[in-house]
Formats: structure tokens, sequence, C-alpha cells
């Protein structure tokens, strides 16, 4: 994944300016910044909601934002996206919020039930497929929309602030979940707020600030 010379905004005022980032394949990658920094812009380009005024963002060589309509809904389902509010439908089951997730996406009943399992059990939700959302723990929860993430079982997983709404408790396991992930291979790229997490795992780190990047480390802590 490249991102070269990426000015971002709408109409004269740019929320991103001049951006160039490389993130290679297998990556675990912390996003941080303060309010406005252009981070939470920064994903949604990613994910293919926002184009960019000028530069360059490519995957594999090629730019996506040339993409033809069908070249652009492939990539999008080789990316999975977490959010801060996990939007689950809190009456249903956890089998049933992964299976809908699945039915919405096109995916057929049968391949569901072959593929279900198997998603749920990378998550650690197999044995609580039968649970009410709503009797979750916050952890619990936020695993389902790493499940959901998955669906596809996509190359990349960005997550704007999954732990946000989280204790330290399980906000460390939704990301020690995420880690697992990354060994399997996932590019894992997290915008975050939570100084703890990213001071614990030590892995790289871009500082965004007034939609510039500030600082790229390997290794880095959270310094704003």
């Amino acid at each position: 994944m490249r991102i070269e010379n990426v000015t971002l905004g709408y109409g004269h005022k740019n929320i991103l300016k001049d951006v160039n980032i490389k993130i290679e394949p297998g990556e675990f990658v912390f996003l941080i910044g303060g309010s406005g920094s252009g981070k939470t812009s920064f994903i949604k380009m990613l994910i293919g909601d926002l184009r960019p005024k000028t530069g360059t963002f490519s995957l594999h060589g090629k730019d996506v934002y040339k993409f033809s309509e069908k070249e652009l809904l492939a990539y999008r389902r080789n990316i999975g996206v977490m959010f801060q509010d996990y939007k689950l439908l809190r009456s249903k089951t956890v089998r049933e919020n992964v299976a809908f997730a699945m039915e919405v996406s096109g995916y057929k009943d049968a391949y569901i039930l072959q593929k279900l399992p198997e998603i749920l059990s990378r998550v650690g939700l197999l044995h609580k497929k039968e649970t009410f959302v709503e009797t979750l723990s916050g952890g619990e929860a936020q695993r389902i929309s790493v499940a959901r993430a998955l669906i596809h079982d996509p190359e990349i997983i960005i997550g704007d602030e999954p732990t946000g709404n989280l204790d330290p408790h399980n906000a460390a396991d939704v990301i020690d979940l995420l880690l697992e992930l990354n060994k399997q291979g996932k590019t894992v790229i997290i915008a975050t707020h939570d100084d703890r997490i990213v001071n614990r795992l030590k892995k790289r780190v871009i500082t965004f600030k007034d939609g510039r990047i500030i600082s790229d480390k390997e290794g880095g802590g959270y310094e704003l």
C-alpha cells in the first residue's frame, strides 16, 4: 500500500496535505493524532469513501482511484473495517449478527452455514454463537465486529478507534486478537487515542497533526 503526495479536502479546505506513506503487507501500524488531525479522513480514503484531490493511492502497484466500479468493489471486499460504535443487532445472537452481515454481502445460505463456524472460531466466539448480544461484554461485542470484518477473508484490517468504548481489560483483549490475525499475515492499521496500547505494543506509529504526518517511527510510543 503506497500513498504518494496525497492532498484531500472539501472545496478550498484541505484535510490531508501532501501525505506520503508506504505500508508493507503484514505490517501492524498505529495512527495517532489529536482531534482534527486528519487520521479519520485518512482511513476514509483507505476504505474508498473519500477520493484525494491530488496524489496517488495504490495497492500492489495499481492506483485504487483509477479502478473500475467492479475493481473498486473487489478492493473494498479486501478490507475488513472496524469502528468504535460496532452497530450490532442487540436483540439478535452472535451467530445471527455475523450471518446477517454475510447475507447483506450477497453470500448464499449454504456458504454461510459452512463458513460461519470457521469465522466465529477465529475470533473465539464459537462457543457463544447462540448468545444474545445484549448479554455480552464490550470486548466480546467488539469481537463480533472483528468477525464481520473477516467475512471476505480480507488482506487488510482497518480499525477507527476500535477500543474507544472499552475498559482496559477488554481493549487489550481485542488488540490481542488483532495481533493474532496480524501473525496470520493480515495487515492491520489502527487509529487510536489509547496511549496504553500503543506504548505496550511498540509497533510502527504514524502521527498526524493538522493534516500532515509529523512522525513515522518503528517501535514508537504515543507522543503528540
